[in-house]
């Protein structure tokens, strides 16, 4: 065999291939994660239109009615029939019911074809003028006049059968049967009617206690047409003053003191909405429960049905631009010379600012300016235009003025531009959300202005306006 030549192996050097589609994906990957998450790290803006509203300082109670309400008792046994409207009122001598000593009252007009009372056509188109009246207002937001209305129709239809039954009576007795057991009771006194009781009719300010004002411990005898009632039994009630009262607890002692040192507090009646002024009283009992009364000299007759209601003390009330307190800012600004400013050609405001030029030459610049607010001396300029120590020249003069002192204004961010833009505001009430403030002010806010909702978020001039908004 003859010996294999040997072979000499080359070894190249490696190439790197590289696949610039992979790394350009790769980079554009990175980029993207860090758009998002500097998207997610940044405070957005979310725009608040500014809209016209009031406040209230206000408090809501459960409260007790207290009337001058006297309890009249039945003279004669028998079965009581009530021909007086309740809740209506009643002259001295007006006919209030009936009571049947005998018992067959019925019998006799069952037996005569009287047992039902007949309604004429005045009677029904009293009622239907009721029903129409009342579909034509409803709402369905408040369901709770719904009660109202059936009480109103009960009391209706009471009155319009009463006076029947009480006609079919008359006309009995004309006819010569005898019902000589009819005893005809009238009112002693003018007032409001009501048939029921509840031992509250006596009670005033400094008899009050936590458990009267607990409507769950509440109860209320209702006084019914044909039931049998004794001499001496309560047959109803009158409320024989217009001069009535309302009882709330209020155990915040600084508030008390507030409540009276106004004498007069103006209440709202969540019922109807009715507004009165009630003058203010207090009286604190040996439990250490403070009670305080609101008196008043109308609407008894509107609430005389009812013990206890729903109020609202009004204490302030204001009217204007309604703001979320979340955009409320405070801001600096430089306090300027009203006579070292003067208007550019443009007719804007601005100064004249002292400068030099390369060759240590003075000369001077107009220097444009928004006015954020004013006072008789001053005018109020932002600190990111001027600048701590500039000298300022008066026009037609060779006085100087330092720019250096600083003083804070109330207000908002104004985004009507797109950017967040500081304007002024003057508040007239605040609560814990929201605060009233004057509108069209000259350097302030109009209504239907978009503001900044959370002023935290707003950089003055920048343009990193969220889309999205709330009124």
């Amino acid at each position: 065999m003859k010996k294999q030549k040997a072979k000499k192996v080359t070894r190249f050097p490696s190439v790197l291939h590289m696949n610039y589609g992979m790394l350009f994906f790769a980079a554009m990957m990175i980029y993207v994660v860090i758009c998002v998450v500097i998207y997610f790290n940044k405070k957005h803006l979310v725009g608040y239109e500014v809209i016209e509203g009031s406040l209230s300082s206000n408090n809501i109670y459960e409260a007790v009615a207290l009337r001058t309400e006297k309890i009249v008792t039945c003279d004669n046994p028998g079965y009581v029939n009530y021909f007086a409207t309740e809740g209506q009122r009643v002259a001295v001598g007006n006919l209030v019911y009936t009571v049947d000593g005998s018992g067959d009252l019925l019998d006799y007009l069952k037996s005569q074809g009287s047992e039902q009372a007949t309604l004429s056509s005045e009677d029904l188109s009293e009622l239907r003028t009721q029903i129409v009246s009342f579909s034509s207002s409803f709402d369905p937001k408040n369901f709770s006049v719904v009660y109202d209305f059936k009480n109103s129709l009960d009391g209706t239809v009471q009155k319009l059968a009463s006076a029947s039954v009480l006609q079919n009576i008359n006309s009995l007795n004309a006819g010569g049967s005898a019902l000589q057991s009819i005893n005809y009771c009238y009112a002693p006194d003018t007032g409001i009617v009501i048939y029921s009781t509840d031992g509250y009719e006596e009670l005033t300010l400094k008899d009050m206690t936590s458990d009267l004002l607990d409507s769950s411990k509440y109860e209320k005898n209702q006084l019914i047409s044909n039931s049998l009632l004794g001499a001496g039994d309560v047959a109803y009630k009158l409320s024989t003053e217009e001069t009535w009262s309302i009882v709330i607890k209020e155990n915040d002692l600084d508030k008390v003191q507030d409540l009276a040192d106004r004498e007069y507090v103006k209440v709202r009646f969540l019922k109807n909405q009715d507004e009165s002024w009630g003058k203010v009283s207090y009286f604190t009992n040996d439990a250490g429960d403070t009670f305080v009364e609101f008196t008043f000299t109308n609407s008894m007759l509107t609430f005389s049905k009812e013990r206890f209601l729903s109020v609202e003390l009004i204490t302030e009330e204001e009217k204007g631009l309604k703001i979320p307190n979340s955009a409320i800012a405070e801001k600096n600004f430089f306090l300027i010379p009203k006579e070292y400013v003067s208007r550019g050609a443009n007719s804007n405001y601005g100064v004249l600012r002292a400068k030099y030029d390369e060759d240590g030459n003075e000369t001077s610049e107009f220097v444009e300016l928004e006015i954020y607010n004013e006072t008789d001396e001053y005018y109020y300029v932002d600190d990111d235009i001027l600048r701590s120590g500039d000298a300022l020249i008066k026009a037609d003069s060779q006085e100087r003025f330092t720019v250096s002192q600083k003083e804070g204004l109330i207000g908002v961010y104004n985004i009507n531009k797109g950017y967040a833009d500081f304007r002024q505001i003057s508040i007239l009430y605040q609560n814990e959300e929201y605060s009233i403030v004057k509108s069209n002010t000259v350097y302030g806010l109009s209504v239907y202005d978009y503001i900044v909702l959370d002023a935290s978020t707003a950089e003055p001039d920048a343009a990193n306006l969220d889309t999205s908004s709330e009124n």
